[in-house]
């Protein structure tokens, strides 16, 4: 008998004493408690891949989701409750911040005037300044003209209440590496021609998360909050408080059929800069 077979399904595991102490210990408020079943009950009841996966990882991650107060709504993208199956045979949820989540957490510490990240369209890269190496860009101002235009890049800014301010631009070939390099669902997606990842399905979405996350993680402030969530995105949280990433090169693993996975680890990149994202920029002043 396999580790899943022993291990109750979280609508059972969810209604045990067990759980029920450690979600009103955690949350502290008996209401924001049984909402918080409920809402977790509801998302994992719609899934039938999370169904299949082990319950302690399954409300540790909505713990954090918690904890950090963002919404595992899909529909908002802050953060994401995802199933993976391992080699071994037993299934787990992993938690996942998703850019929206970052922009959240960013806005809350209270330091950012301004905080974004923007897709570059063909046409609006001016290259290089020949004095200083900054990227220049002109942005197309007809909206329906610029959403024709294929991408070509991803740039993320800041700028904080004392007027500090820090850009990072990537290529989409740069990004497109990147997610090879790091995501062996992504890599899988590409060999086999699936659909599994999140970089598969929404690789705009991803790039969005990987230039905030090398943007803030390099030049940004971090918040308590802010930290721990990128120290636990992509991790499996255990019930003892220790994580395991997975999706990595030490880790075997293949996605449950159906499902999205997301993946983003960090890797070296260079600085970049930016004048104003307005009709025509020139990113040397920034």
């Amino acid at each position: 008998m396999n580790q899943l077979q022993t291990k109750p399904k979280f609508s059972l595991a969810i209604q045990s004493v067990k759980y029920k102490n450690l979600i009103n210990n955690t949350l502290g408020d008996p209401k924001r408690a049984a909402k918080f079943i409920a809402s977790i009950s509801s998302a994992v009841g719609s899934n039938y891949q999370l169904q299949q996966c082990d319950a302690g990882s399954i409300l540790t991650a909505a713990l954090l989701g918690e904890a950090l107060n963002l919404s595992p709504s899909p529909q908002l993208g802050q953060y994401y409750l995802v199933p993976f199956k391992t080699k071994a045979g037993t299934y787990v949820a992993q938690f996942q911040l998703g850019y929206r989540g970052y922009l959240q957490l960013a806005i809350r510490s209270g330091q950012y005037q301004d905080i974004d990240v923007i897709e570059i369209h063909e046409g609006e890269y001016l290259g290089r300044d020949k004095l200083t190496g900054k990227h220049k860009f002109e942005f197309i101002e007809d909206e329906v003209e610029r959403e024709n235009k294929p991408i070509i890049g991803y740039l993320a800014y800041f700028e904080y209440l004392n007027g500090f301010k820090k850009s990072l631009y990537w290529t989409k070939e740069k990004m497109e590496k990147h997610a090879l390099d790091y995501s062996q669902a992504y890599a899988s997606d590409i060999k086999k021609k699936t659909q599994y990842s999140f970089w598969t399905k929404d690789f705009d979405g991803m790039a969005f998360k990987t230039m905030l996350r090398q943007l803030i993680s390099k030049w940004g402030v971090m918040s308590t909050e802010m930290q721990e969530a990128f120290v636990k995105d992509q991790a499996v949280i255990n019930e003892d408080g220790n994580y395991d990433y997975i999706d990595s090169p030490e880790i075997d693993l293949e996605p449950i059929a159906d499902t999205t996975i997301e993946e983003e680890t960090e890797q070296n990149e260079e600085e970049k800069s930016t004048k104003k994202i307005a009709k025509k920029v020139n990113l040397d002043e920034i």
